[in-house]
């Protein structure tokens, strides 16, 4: 259970090792920045326990100055700075792709997300004093501490990469805070890296070096896993040259409360959710409480203008006596909606799972 701080019995459990778990829906929604306690968490593989005191990362490769840091060298060597921002696991809703179709990987429900304020150095500056040479071609690449259990092959180093302009964008950063407090073990202590916008798996925990190269990383991870992948691919006819790598996070919006299952009492109801809407704001959510057939819009909750913050929601409604199936979507700011159905994007691999949420609960 290593890495499981009180055994976190109030985390659902996907798996021990590696650690994957997601926070109840409720708890989720209970704060605008997640706590570390309530975040999820999402392992390749073992966990591995770093000295802050000594750990180094070593900045490599299209340098004119390569580099050598501890946490204590860039926290004197360069401004911090403290962004906003969700981190969503590619695999976030996946058990709703699973309802329609078996797919591989854990099967989260829309627990796999979280937003907290980040506090470290943007990458672009410890780059720019390593003097990255310049190309719109180049790529930046992560490689991380823990070793990563790979199906069908040897276990490797986590690996990932983003593109140079995006690491370069200011807003990405080598964090060594959460909320204003240091780091725990599971969230990537002492140093991880927080991709604003893009799915988690590009925030490599536990970074190591920091590699500039003209090609994307070559990692399982990036070449061969976070892939999105046509409907019609199978795992036993995967072939990656068709597969998208998975930056950019899409449209999404959850309901929280109440939960799926819910017994609750006939009349009015406190619905609560989140919206996150990756380019551009979240515009309008709208509830229907009758499976879609008539919507109503949602209030949002102010979120401060923070770009790569999640939005919440709030509807009260009211239910009379019966079974019924609450729905959301989400709009953003370019007039763009989610797909209807889990069908619609069905995936054997099971990523970006962004349909209306559906939530069946009983009024008596």
């Amino acid at each position: 259970m290593t890495g499981l701080p009180n055994q976190d019995a109030d985390l659902i459990v996907h798996s021990i090792n590696p650690l994957n778990a997601e926070p109840p829906l409720d708890r989720l929604r209970s704060r605008f920045l997640t706590e570390a306690g309530d975040f999820y968490v999402r392992s390749h593989g073992a966990i591995p326990e770093l000295d802050p005191d000594i750990h180094q990362v070593a900045f490599t490769g299209l340098l004119q100055q390569p580099l050598q840091l501890t946490l204590a060298d860039m926290k004197g060597r360069f401004a911090s700075r403290t962004v906003t921002a969700v981190l969503q696991c590619a695999g976030n809703r996946r058990a709703d792709f699973q309802a329609v179709e078996p797919t591989s990987g854990d099967p989260w429900a829309p627990g796999a997300i979280g937003n907290a304020e980040w506090t470290g150095v943007a990458l672009a500056d410890v780059l720019r004093a390593a003097e990255t040479l310049d190309g719109a071609d180049l790529h930046v690449a992560f490689r991380a501490a823990d070793i990563a259990a790979i199906e069908g092959e040897e276990d490797a180093p986590f690996g990932v990469s983003i593109p140079l302009d995006k690491a370069m964008s200011g807003d990405v950063l080598l964090a060594w805070a959460m909320n204003g407090e240091p780091l725990t073990r599971r969230h990537g202590a002492p140093l991880r890296v927080v991709v604003p916008g893009y799915a988690g798996v590009r925030s490599a925990k536990w970074v190591a070096e920091v590699m500039v190269q003209d090609k994307p990383s070559d990692a399982y991870h990036q070449a061969q896993d976070y892939l999105l992948f046509p409907s019609d691919m199978r795992k036993d006819t995967q072939d990656c040259a068709r597969g998208t790598p998975i930056n950019d996070m899409p449209l999404n919006a959850a309901i929280c409360e109440p939960a799926a299952g819910a017994a609750l009492a006939a009349g009015e109801t406190l619905v609560r959710g989140y919206a996150i809407a990756t380019d551009g704001a979240i515009s309008r959510v709208d509830l229907s409480v009758d499976g879609g057939h008539t919507w109503r819009q949602a209030t949002l909750d102010d979120n401060g203008g923070q770009r790569w913050a999640w939005t919440f929601w709030h509807a009260h409604i009211r239910l009379p006596v019966g079974e019924h199936e609450i729905v959301v979507r989400a709009w953003d700011s370019a007039g763009r909606t989610q797909p209807a159905r889990p069908s619609e994007g069905w995936n054997f691999k099971g990523y970006l799972c962004t349909a209306w949420h559906r939530v069946r609960v009983t009024a008596a």
